[in-house]
Formats: C-alpha cells, structure tokens, sequence
C-alpha cells in the first residue's frame, strides 16, 4: 500500500509541474545595477532579488510588490550557454521606463546572475507569479 501512495504521489507532482510549466510567460530579461529611488518604494531599501517591469507589467504601479519567479531558458545573442540551472523569485519594486527599456523584466544584477551569465546582458526567460 504505501508504495502505491508513493506511486500517487510521485505522478501528482509530476503533473503540477506540468501545470507551472504551461502557466509560465514568455519574456525577456536584462539587468540593471541602481536600485533607489525606485518607483515603487522611493528610498527604502528593498534588497537585491528585485526588478523593475516593462510598462505592461506595471501598469501604473500595479505590479508594486508582485513577485515571480524567473527561470533562463536561453540566449538572445552571441554568449553561448547563458542559462543556470534553477529560478530567482523577485519582487517588482521599480518601472523599467518606455522607450528605453529593454526586456520584459529588468531584473537585479544580483538576481539576473541566479539564473543567467551576466555577461550575456539579456535573455529569454519564462516567469510566473508566485
């Protein structure tokens, strides 16, 4: 029996990890090394695992605070083999300002090295809310 419960269990996780995976977003992602003032919080410090989202994302401040979890999952220039195994979760303290912002999310450069070589500045990631 308790194999059988084990077995369950196993195939459970499996298919919610499916689940994360098709719910993921597609984006990009860059990063950015002046982290106050920021749009969202002004001078307080809110650490290092943060970003600043593209206008759709912030929405006005909407995004203020929301947190995802970013996952690399590939290259969009030369540097080959960008991605690191695993995810960062952020939290949204900052707007990445139109025309000049680069990516869906510009995260920390704290945060982009968790997931991706700094070196190669931007890349395609996958992220979900959590």
């Amino acid at each position: 029996m308790a194999l059988s419960m084990k077995a369950v269990l196993v195939i459970g996780l499996a298919i919610l990890s499916l689940f994360s995976v098709a719910s993921a977003i597609s984006g990009t992602a860059t990063f950015y090394t002046v982290y106050v003032p920021s749009a969202c919080y002004g001078y307080q410090d809110q650490g290092t695992m943060i970003a600043a989202a593209s206008d759709p994302i912030f929405n006005n401040g909407a995004a203020c605070g929301r947190r995802y979890r970013v996952r690399c999952t590939g290259g969009t220039n030369s540097v080959p083999n960008p991605c690191k195994a695993g995810t960062v979760t952020v939290k949204v303290v900052d707007r990445c300002p139109s025309p000049g912002c680069r990516a869906t999310l510009d995260l920390s450069r704290e945060a982009f090295s968790r997931i991706a070589n700094p070196d190669a500045g931007k890349v395609n990631i996958d992220y979900v809310p959590v």
